[in-house]
């Protein structure tokens, strides 16, 4: 390999295809599978608060959802060695669409599916900034599932019934803290689906026509 070619492989642009020609989906969850969970996202309902949860950030500070009160929150459950990892580049992009707005995009990394976040915290904030250029917030890594689920995900499993089976599954928290939305890794973060219970779940003064 020139010397040339060694560089352009390791520019962002280069590590970008590589993600994207990395798992394929069909091979993690089938064909019928990604149709199945893309038939099951939408709207739930959810008794009590997200305010009564807290994480911590990825740099340490305690991170409450309380801190987020009057803004609609994404919460997404991330990991940087999975197919939907390109995903970051839509979260970034409804972030700087939508904060202004009232939005907050939050992204849990998450060791739980396939164990496509094995990283640090430090390893996990340097590759989002490198790649995608994230500057939502992160949190540290968490459970999303069993006896080690972080608070929140239990509540969320045990009101509405739903959980994410893989990386990158999304709840939606209106202005309110009230839980309003789930949507599986296979719903994109762009999708018209998405942006439309976003813009629902956004605080009202800050909805534009």
């Amino acid at each position: 390999m020139t010397q040339d070619a060694h560089n352009r492989k390791r520019t962002p642009q280069g590590r970008r295809r590589g993600l994207y020609a990395g798992l394929g989906l069909t091979t993690l969850l089938g064909a019928a599978g990604l149709l199945y969970l893309a038939a099951l996202g939408g709207a739930v309902a959810a008794d009590g608060s997200a305010y009564d949860y807290t994480f911590t950030s990825i740099d340490g500070a305690p991170l409450p959802l309380e801190t987020f009160r009057g803004k609609a929150i994404l919460l997404v459950n991330t990991a940087s060695q999975c197919g939907f990892t390109p995903q970051y580049e839509g979260l970034q992009a409804l972030w700087e669409t939508y904060r202004d707005q009232g939005l907050v995009v939050l992204g849990a990394p998450s060791n739980d599916f396939g164990g496509q976040e094995p990283g640090s915290e430090k390893d996990i904030k340097k590759f989002c900034t490198m790649n995608f250029n994230v500057n939502f917030p992160l949190t540290s890594k968490i459970a999303t599932r069993g006896a080690a689920a972080h608070p929140f995900y239990k509540w969320a499993r045990a009101e509405t019934g739903t959980g994410p089976k893989w990386n990158f599954h999304k709840y939606l928290i209106d202005a309110n803290g009230r839980l309003v939305g789930s949507y599986p890794s296979i719903v994109k973060p762009m999708s018209k689906k998405l942006r439309r219970a976003i813009e629902a779940a956004l605080p009202k003064q800050s909805v534009q026509n």
